[in-house]
C-alpha cells in the first residue's frame, strides 16, 4: 500500500509512535510518505520505501499567523494525486483530522476518494481538545474519519466522554520494537553517573506541568536520604527553570544529572534501577513502556492508561497523582531489596513484550486493509 502519515516531528510520544509505525510499515514493503513542517526526529533511516515531504510555510506580511492548516491539506492533495496514496494516517487530532478531511473533500472533487484514520495520542483529547473553541471542529472531523483509533482504552472513554462522537474508536496500544531494546555493556557508562556503586533513578519527559516533574525530585530528595542514589533527568522543557531552581531548594544539585533532550534514550535506561512518572495524566505512557523494555521497574501515577502499562504490584508501583510520600516508600520497596528489584525488572520486561511492534502492528495493516477494500 501507498500510506500517508501527517503527525508533529517534535519530541513526543506522537511523533515517536508514528514515526515508528511508519519505518516498520516501510519494512514490510508498503511505501511510506511523511508530512510534517519538519523532518521527524526519529525518522533517521534510509529505506526505499520511505519518502519525507516538507510542508513550507511562506512568510507573508498579511497573516499575524501562518496558515499552516491550508498549506498541510494542499501538500496531501498533491501527494495524494502524484504518489497514488491508497490511504492517509494523521496522529494527533489537532489540527490534523480537520486538515484530513478538509484535503479529502478536495480529492473528491478530482474522483479520488481518499480514506483516512486518527490516531488520538492524548493531549489532543485531554489537555488542548478541552478547550471549548476547538470542540466543534474536533468533534465533526472526528465524526467524518473513516477510523478512529486511542492509544488505550481510558483515552477511549475519554474522548466518548468529552466529544460525545458517534463514530467508533478501536484500542490500538502505543508499542516498541523490543529488538531495539538490548542491555549493552554498561558498567563503565553506569560508574560515570554513580561512581560508588548508587542506584540509579531516571525521569523522562518534555518538561510541562502535566508531567509534575517537581514531584520526580521531592520523592527523590527522600529516597536519597535512605539509600545512596542519583536521579538522571532526561528532558526539557517549560518546567525546567522550575525545576533548577528547586533541586537548589532541596540541596540535590550534587546528585541530580540533567541531561537535556536525548533522541534516544536506551543507553540512560540501561545504566538505571528505577524509572519514575508522576504524571498529573498520560495517555498511554510510552516513556514507562521504553523504560519496562530495558528491565527498568516504574514508579508512577495511576491516573490515565498508565494502570494498563504498569501493573502495581508486578512491573512497578503505582500512587495517588501528588502523593510523592507513597511514590517514595514504593521506591524504598524496591531500591533497598536486590532480589525484590531483581523480580521486577523481570517482570517489566515479559509484560513490555506484549507491546512489541509485531504483535501490533498486524491490527494496524488489518484495519488499512479494510479501508481500502471499502474505498474502491
Amino acid at each position: 500500500m501507498n500510506i500517508g502519515v501527517v503527525c508533529y516531528p517534535t519530541y513526543g510520544g506522537s511523533g515517536v509512535v508514528a514515526t515508528e509505525l511508519g519505518k516498520a510499515l516501510a519494512k514490510k514493503g508498503h511505501r511510506i510518505h511523511f508530512m510534517a513542517y519538519s523532518q521527524p526526529f526519529r525518522l533517521n533511516v534510509f529505506s526505499e520505501n520511505i519518502f519525507y515531504h516538507e510542508v513550507s510555510v511562506n512568510d507573508y506580511p498579511l497573516f499575524e499567523y501562518q496558515p499552516y492548516e491550508s498549506v498541510l491539506a494542499s501538500k496531501i492533495v498533491d501527494v495524494a494525486v502524484y504518489e497514488k496514496l491508497d490511504l492517509l494516517h494523521v496522529h494527533y487530532a489537532i489540527p490534523h483530522a480537520s486538515v484530513a478531511y478538509t484535503a479529502q473533500q478536495i480529492l473528491k472533487s478530482k474522483k479520488i476518494h481518499l480514506p483516512y484514520v486518527t490516531t488520538l495520542h492524548g493531549t489532543d483529547i485531554t489537555l488542548v481538545g478541552r478547550d471549548p473553541s476547538f470542540e466543534p471542529v474536533i468533534r465533526f472531523s472526528l465524526n467524518c474519519s473513516n477510523a478512529i483509533t486511542s492509544v488505550s482504552e481510558n483515552l477511549k472513554k475519554e474522548t466518548l466522554s468529552t466529544f460525545k462522537i458517534d463514530n467508533k474508536i478501536d484500542v490500538i496500544p502505543n508499542f516498541i520494537n523490543m529488538e531495539e531494546y538490548v542491555r549493552p555493556h554498561t558498567d563503565c557508562s553506569r560508574r560515570r553517573y554513580a561512581p560508588n556503586g548508587e542506584k540509579v533513578m531516571v525521569h523522562v519527559s518534555n518538561f510541562r506541568k502535566v508531567k509534575r516533574v517537581e514531584d520526580v525530585l521531592y520523592v527523590f530528595d527522600k529516597v536519597r536520604k535512605q539509600i545512596p542514589c542519583k536521579l538522571i533527568l532526561v528532558g526539557d522543557g517549560p518546567e525546567r527553570p522550575a525545576i533548577e531552581k528547586l533541586c537548589r531548594e532541596l540541596d540535590t544539585c550534587n546528585d541530580i544529572i540533567n541531561l537535556g533532550k536525548i533522541t534516544n534514550p536506551i543507553e540512560v535506561l540501561s545504566i538505571s534501577d528505577l524509572f519514575i512518572l508522576p504524571s498529573e495524566t498520560e495517555s498511554f505512557g510510552l516513556s514507562a513502556l521504553e523504560a519496562m523494555a530495558m528491565k527498568v521497574p516504574v514508579i508512577s501515577t495511576n491516573s490515565g492508561g498508565l494502570p494498563e502499562v504498569n501493573i502495581h504490584g508486578k512491573t512497578g508501583f503505582l500512587s495517588n497523582v501528588g502523593d510523592v510520600e507513597d511514590m517514595a516508600a514504593n521506591a524504598l520497596k524496591i531500591l533497598s531489596d536486590d532480589n525484590m528489584l531483581a523480580n521486577f525488572r523481570e517482570q517489566a520486561f515479559a509484560h513490555a513484550r506484549l507491546f512489541d511492534i509485531n504483535a501490533i502492528l498486524p491490527q494496524y495493516e488489518k484495519l488499512y486493509r479494510r479501508l481500502v477494500s471499502e474505498a474502491q
